[in-house]
């Protein structure tokens, strides 16, 4: 049988296929007997799984992260499809087909860090060009760079999301630059590149998502300060010459400043023409792919709108838009 992808599936289908399994919990119901559900995934979206009078030894069998093989129906339950487990079992991710469970293609990726690559090359500050190809020099750290998530839950959750984000960011910031003479392009640029690295150390993405010990201990503001600052001592070191003092501080004000408010995670304001841009520009880019995935993963074909979104605090309304498709980069 021919695999069914979330975004293709329907009420009262019939399921025999094996997808990524996270999130899952053992909950007793209000007679006191036990169910499982978990979330189920592959690269098109994902949806919910309940098992009813489910057993310890069931939710013991597989862990988040692993690939579950399910047999179970489709329905929707308050306007969200869902599948009805009868029977789980764990796979070995060998037997598994890669590709299934890949927002990214590895093609992809390597398009979006060609074009990462060039976008920091074409920077006319030589301090910031200096300081751009340590990182790009960094085997490791633009392998973690170019598979990281953006996120767990929220937008671009997904290996490959971060480096995703961060060159559509820095698109973003070429066209909106030349508009405002008081912006230092460069700065811009260079800011939209650090600005989320720390992810890189602060998320888990072997398979299942979620937060490092360092990332819950710490959080990405301060490992990616920590990193620009090793990252401009060896810029001094294959330049001979002193990195500008006052350039260091503006880019380490956007890195710390960019979710925009205090009750965001900010511990400062943003305070300067390039840091007031780069927060508001990275919250149009990750509120729209959120949106976007939101419409396109709603396989309710019977309303116009999506289930009420507590992320967003409200519905959204999908009329009759096409899929969002894959974005391209010059």
């Amino acid at each position: 049988m021919a695999r069914r992808f979330v975004a293709e599936l329907g009420e009262s289908e019939n399921l025999d296929q094996v997808f990524l399994v996270s999130e899952k919990q053992l909950r007793p119901n209000r007679s006191g007997n036990l169910y499982l559900q978990v979330r189920l995934s592959d690269r098109t979206g994902s949806l919910t799984g309940m098992m009813w009078n489910a057993k310890n030894s069931v939710y013991g069998s597989f862990e988040n992260g692993d690939f579950l093989r399910v047999l179970g129906t489709t329905q929707f339950y308050n306007g969200n499809l869902q599948i009805i487990l009868n029977r789980v079992e764990r796979v070995d991710p060998h037997s598994v087909e890669e590709t299934d469970f890949v927002t990214l293609t590895e093609a992809s990726v390597d398009r979006l860090a060609a074009r990462l690559t060039d976008l920091l090359r074409d920077m006319a500050s030589i301090p910031l060009r200096d300081l751009a190809e340590c990182f790009l020099m960094d085997d490791e750290f633009m392998r973690k760079f170019t598979t990281a998530p953006a996120g767990v839950k929220n937008h671009h959750a997904y290996r490959g999301g971060l480096l995703e984000h961060v060159v559509s960011l820095m698109e973003l910031c070429k066209v909106v630059a030349p508009r405002y003479p008081e912006i230092d392009p460069d700065l811009l640029i260079m800011g939209a590149f650090l600005h989320d690295m720390g992810k890189i150390d602060e998320l888990t993405y072997d398979r299942e998502l979620g937060y490092s010990d360092e990332g819950q201990l710490i959080g990405h503001l301060v490992m990616a300060v920590s990193m620009l600052e090793t990252m401009i001592r060896k810029a001094e070191q294959l330049s001979g010459e002193a990195f500008p003092i006052e350039l260091a501080l503006r880019l380490k004000h956007m890195i710390v400043s960019h979710h925009g408010e205090y009750e965001y995670g900010s511990p400062k304001l943003p305070m300067t023409p390039e840091a007031v841009a780069l927060h508001f520009l990275d919250n149009l880019d990750a509120k729209l792919h959120c949106i976007n995935r939101l419409i396109q993963e709603d396989v309710n074909s019977d309303s116009n709108w999506t289930p009420f979104q507590s992320i967003l605090g409200r519905k959204l309304f999908k009329g009759g838009c096409a899929p969002v498709g894959e974005r391209t980069f010059a």
